[in-house]
């Protein structure tokens, strides 16, 4: 058991790391902040862009991984980065990856995790 908490606290520390990096970057358009969320409880992790673009209100979500079942799961990513690739370049197994936006039958034809 000790294994598995080592394990999600690995994938906690490095999901972390990776976002505040990424948040780094402002987007080059309007007045946008740029908000990690860490719901470490429930292993939630997101990339929020919130602020104003010419007079319209911008909110959206530009990132969202979740650590389910020992494996991280990259549900959405509207950024350039390739997420997976980023993870097994820090040390994540493919096979402890999912790519949550394809659905089973094209995740079996990846490299990554089904599931």
């Amino acid at each position: 058991m000790e294994g598995l908490t080592d394990k999600l606290t690995n994938y906690q520390q490095i999901v972390q790391q990776l976002l505040i990096d990424y948040a780094e970057v402002k987007p080059a358009y309007g007045d946008i902040e740029v908000e990690t969320i860490f719901d470490t409880l429930r292993n939630h992790y997101q990339i929020v862009h919130l602020g104003w673009q010419h007079k319209r209100w911008v909110h959206h979500c530009i990132i969202h991984l979740d650590i389910r079942n020992d494996k991280i799961w990259i549900f959405y990513n509207s950024t350039e980065h390739d997420i997976a690739a980023d993870l097994v370049n820090l040390g994540v197994p493919k096979q402890d990856i999912v790519l949550g936006f394809y659905p089973p039958f094209m995740r079996e034809m990846s490299d990554y995790a089904v599931g």
